[in-house]
């Protein structure tokens, strides 16, 4: 069956806003500056696994291990929160010791920046409105641009500079935090509701 490009289009920038992987440069150098390296393959390969996995079966895993919507969507916003005062703070809250870009690469970037909270309940909402294959397609083209985006992480480093990572870091960590409390006080509401 012939899709629509229009709404083609529509569900890659829906999934292109809430994902913000260039929103998330700052984090993805914080990261990069304490392990390292961030593999850019392994980060968009495992996120990609999550988001297609969760777009078939996401209903029936949440409710298979007992936990709903809101439930998920609130842990995702305390990560989400935790990694935005770090960056806002310049404090470490996560132990980066025995960190390897692999393990990084799942949690935070992976899981919960790309493939949050925020992404995969997105993708319920996308699949009672839009083609499976639709979704598919858009979710590939989003693997695309995080891939290079995480890539030519190092490249955009020497562009924003010393002092520019610093002030994006501080930004977007208050960014984060304020994503974190609206996704928090979106979903707390929910668990109280019979």
């Amino acid at each position: 069956m012939p899709f629509d490009i229009k709404e083609l289009l529509t569900v890659t920038l829906v999934l292109f806003a809430i994902i913000d992987v260039l929103g998330s440069v700052p984090v993805i150098l914080d990261i990069k500056s304490k392990v390292g390296h961030v593999d850019a393959k392994y980060a968009t390969i495992v996120s990609g696994f999550i988001m297609i996995i969760f777009l078939f079966i996401g209903n029936q895993l949440l409710r298979l291990v007992g936990i709903d919507v809101a439930s998920f969507s609130l842990a995702g916003s305390i990560v989400i929160f935790l990694i935005g005062l770090e960056m806002t703070l310049n404090r470490d809250i996560f132990k980066s010791g025995s960190a390897n870009p692999k393990s990084t690469s799942i949690v935070p970037i992976a899981f919960p920046m790309i493939a949050g909270a925020g992404t995969l309940t997105t993708l319920l909402s996308l699949r009672s409105e839009y083609d499976v294959l639709l979704i598919l397609i858009a979710i590939l083209i989003n693997l695309a641009v995080i891939y290079l985006v995480i890539r030519f992480i190092p490249k955009i480093e020497s562009w924003l500079g010393d002092t520019g990572i610093n002030v994006s870091r501080k930004v977007f960590g208050v960014i984060l935090l304020s994503i974190s409390i609206k996704l928090f006080s979106k979903n707390l509401p929910l668990l109280f509701t019979f």
